[in-house]
């Protein structure tokens, strides 16, 4: 998996694009950091960013807006003890990078904190080859761009006549970063990410419903064939005329179904930011201390997997110049671990998991999740629905949200149905998830055979921070959780 020539080529095309233009190379970026190290700190780092983002949307029948952007500049960090000095620059120059680097120097904690030693030979750091190396901006010209989305919207309109408006979004970003840590590790990254959205809304007897579709990855726009969004449009179009037949949802405490996919976003919620390991060193998360214990039924594994090819959650290099990894948080119901960044893995005494993550170089990375699924079991689904006496089978969500430290969560479906007797009867609308992560966990009875990843629309927030991020799971029966509905 590990590749060291990608990895050299990439750190040469992050200089040229992030330190040549500016006058920077390796004895301007030791100049910083030992300027940093002068005082008492334990580890200090800069991260260099240029992006190139793309954007068009259709609506109406007609593309109506578009936007380019580029976005770059210098994050400088100094860590001590649990404590972090942070300044970023838009000016990349040696000026502003040692302006920034005075300023994170201030933090000179005393005490427990250690001289990190800065300098060294330059070492490139392990990374892997998860996606080429390619600007998707590129990948298609903006006639083909245009063409694209009325594709989409030709495709949505002649599958139904109650289709009767259709919104189609395709975006386009080129990321390209350059890690220099302390020790003279030097990490790049050259990240592709691009997604294709729509929203259909359908219209019978007066009721109006909407669906919506879409996906993407870290490859080029041509990956957008026809078959690939056919499958999206399907998705939304189904949606929208789905719920035109819905009722209101059932209210009180039953058991549910919850479908493959994308419906993994409530393990996600519930679970994986629990087992981020801030929170975990902080004692504010409810699986706080609970390594080796089982907090889950068996059969339950939960993985955070950095290192699937071509996914949105997917990172050669974490944002802190570690390589991602495929992290085994709760295997048959024990849980083995937490998901760390450097700081945080440092002070719980454990080493770094590949999930360092930040928003851009304006950012200080956290400990954030990459891809987070449950592994498949025996069942199908159909002896999974089969299974329900009365209950929802909910196949797709919307939002949600979820305290940590109680692990207290609250979801609403966005498609879901009434099953009775092992049948499903009726779409129904409202319906509410409610319930409690780690309880949740304990309570799932039947998982089915058919794990599967969302097609890669997710993002994730965390303290004002947005990151890709990619969910699954298989279909999963999950006793007594309450559910809020409209009847």
């Amino acid at each position: 998996m590990i590749s060291r020539e990608p990895t050299i080529e990439r750190l040469a095309l992050a200089r040229q694009l992030l330190l040549d233009p500016f006058g920077l190379d390796e004895t301007q970026l030791q100049e910083a950091l030992a300027s940093i190290g002068t005082h008492r700190i334990d580890d200090c780092d800069l991260y260099f960013q240029i992006t190139r983002h793309e954007g068009w949307s259709l609506e109406e029948g007609i593309v109506k807006s578009g936007s380019f952007g580029i976005d770059q500049g210098v994050g400088v960090r100094a860590v001590a003890g649990e404590k972090t000095a942070f300044a970023y620059s838009d000016d990349i120059s040696h000026a502003a990078l040692m302006d920034a680097a005075r300023t994170v120097r201030s933090i000179a904690a005393a005490g427990q904190s250690r001289r990190v030693k800065v300098g060294g030979p330059t070492q490139v750091a392990a990374s892997h080859t998860l996606y080429a190396s390619i600007d998707p901006i590129a990948t298609l010209d903006s006639t083909q761009k245009v063409a694209l989305l009325e594709r989409v919207e030709r495709m949505a309109r002649s599958r139904d006549p109650r289709v009767v408006q259709v919104m189609a979004g395709l975006a386009a970003e080129y990321d390209v970063v350059l890690v220099a840590r302390a020790d003279g590790t030097r990490a790049a990254d050259v990240r592709p990410l691009v997604r294709v959205s729509i929203t259909v809304i359908a219209e019978a007897n007066g009721r109006r419903e909407l669906g919506s579709g879409g996906g993407g990855g870290r490859f080029g726009l041509n990956y957008f064939q026809d078959d690939v969004l056919a499958g999206y449009v399907d998705h939304a179009v189904n949606a929208a005329l789905t719920n035109l037949e819905s009722r209101p949802a059932p209210a009180g405490e039953m058991s549910v179904v919850l479908g493959p996919g994308w419906p993994g976003v409530l393990l996600h919620e519930a679970v994986g930011h629990g087992l981020e390991g801030d929170f975990n060193r902080k004692g504010s998360s409810t699986f706080s201390g609970r390594v080796g214990e089982r907090v889950a039924a068996r059969g339950v594994t939960v993985l955070d997997d950095g290192t699937l090819p071509d996914r949105r959650g997917s990172l050669n290099v974490d944002d802190e110049g570690q390589p991602t990894q495929r992290n085994v948080l709760i295997e048959d119901g024990i849980l083995k671990g937490y998901i760390q960044d450097s700081m945080n893995a440092r002070l719980m005494k454990v080493k770094p998991t590949g999930n360092g993550r930040r928003e851009s170089y304006a950012h200080v990375p956290m400990p954030r999740m990459t891809n987070t699924y449950m592994l498949s079991g025996s069942r199908t689904k159909e002896e999974i629905v089969a299974s329900l006496d009365r209950g929802i089978y909910a196949t797709n969500f919307g939002g949600g949200q979820v305290d940590i430290t109680s692990g207290k969560f609250v979801f609403s479906a966005s498609e879901a149905f009434w099953v009775e007797k092992g049948r499903i009867l009726y779409p129904v609308k409202g319906a509410t998830l409610i319930g409690n992560g780690p309880d949740a966990l304990t309570r799932v009875s039947m998982i089915g055979n058919d794990m599967s990843l969302d097609t890669g629309i997710g993002v994730c927030g965390k303290d004002g921070q947005s990151v890709p991020v990619g969910v699954g799971q298989p279909t999963l029966r999950i006793d007594r959780l309450t559910v809020g509905g409209t009847a």
